[in-house]
């Protein structure tokens, strides 16, 4: 499989160098293919090969695990004013709230189900959209993975984060038990034993249908407006082209528009976020159950704190897998440009 793959990633728009006007000299990577000398730089790996993958999915790991766990306060406070907004009627109050009642320790709460649970999310996020990116665009062919790349992306990352959510479902659930409920183990050595003794290893995995709901249209968002917001940025933003650009400032960009990304997709995501708290706090629980006990106006608590919260994750996120991409020298192409065979039949319509 994935030797086929390597195959089709070499045939990829998606590692085709833009059409840049350059002086430099011109090398030769691939049989009748050219590539800019500030393109030529030296690689740990070949793009799509297995090598590729396993350490894109590295910087997955790194990514959403450093991350998520960086942000474990803020998630904490989170949590609590989705289950219970009367106590914690805001962000600031929130931390007030949990610091007067358990001290300052306790905004800790959670830290090591979130750590394993996003380090393996991770994995599977960035590793298998890489994956599934260059196999749906062999599918589609050349000329119609530019012309719809947007779809592709959408593709791409709703088919990973399907994986990505059952390898992160058994520590959410954990995770949001330790935040949520009173009285409850603090540490996951000691809560996950109880969950399994009450509810059986369903009780691990009864909030996956909502983590779909929830993840699922946030990594789409995450990915496709993420791609689409670089290439906007290097054509109308960004003074030169971005092979001219050092990594430092590509590096800029990413987060630029990784955070732009992050807003869209804590929005897009919430409501599917309430539920989830919810349904991990109440024991016996069900998705339509909780949503209408909520209502609209309770779906949507919460948003401020986690729009700051996944804006700045994503945005870091991004950063930080583009930075070990660039650390362990693993290719990294520029904004997809049109296959020449396209720019003919184009130019054929318009004479």
């Amino acid at each position: 499989m994935f030797s086929g793959l390597w195959e089709a990633a070499k045939n990829s728009p998606f590692q085709r160098v833009g059409e840049a006007h350059c002086d430099a000299p011109q090398k030769q990577l691939v049989a009748g293919r050219t590539i800019s000398a500030a393109n030529a730089e030296q690689n740990s790996c070949e793009y799509g090969s297995l090598k590729y993958y396993a350490l894109c999915g590295f910087g997955g790991l790194l990514s959403c695990g450093v991350t998520h766990t960086a942000v474990v306060p803020l998630d904490l406070v989170k949590c609590r004013i989705q289950v219970d907004p009367d106590k914690y009627k805001g962000i600031v109050n929130g931390f007030k709230v949990s610091v007067r009642e358990e001290g300052f320790r306790s905004l800790a709460k959670g830290w090591a189900p979130t750590c394993i649970g996003y380090s393996m999310q991770g994995v599977c996020k960035f590793g298998f959209y890489e994956v599934f990116k260059i196999l749906y665009s062999n599918m589609i062919g050349e000329e119609n993975s530019y012309l719809y790349r947007t779809s592709l992306y959408l593709a791409a990352s709703a088919s990973a984060e399907f994986f990505a959510d059952i390898a992160l479902s058994p520590m959410e659930a954990v995770k949001v038990r330790i935040q949520t409920q009173p009285g409850f183990a603090s540490t996951l050595r000691a809560a996950a034993p109880i969950i399994y003794n009450q509810e059986g290893l369903w009780g691990f995995y009864k909030g996956v249908v909502p983590l779909w709901c929830r993840q699922i249209p946030y990594t789409m968002m995450k990915f496709a407006c993420f791609e689409r917001t670089v290439e906007a940025l290097y054509q109308y933003v960004v003074p030169k082209p971005r092979d001219q650009c050092t990594k430092s400032e590509q590096l800029v960009v990413t987060f630029a528009a990784g955070y732009i990304a992050g807003v869209f997709c804590a929005i897009v995501s919430h409501p599917a976020d309430t539920i989830v708290s919810k349904l991990n706090q109440d024991k016996g629980s069900t998705a339509v159950g909780v949503a209408k006990k909520l209502g609209m106006a309770g779906l949507w608590k919460g948003l401020f704190p986690r729009i700051i919260m996944i804006g700045t994750l994503t945005a870091l996120q991004w950063f930080i897998y583009d930075a070990v991409k660039v650390t362990l020298g693993l290719p990294r192409p520029p904004p997809p440009s049109m296959p020449e065979s396209l720019r003919l039949k184009l130019e054929a319509k318009q004479a």
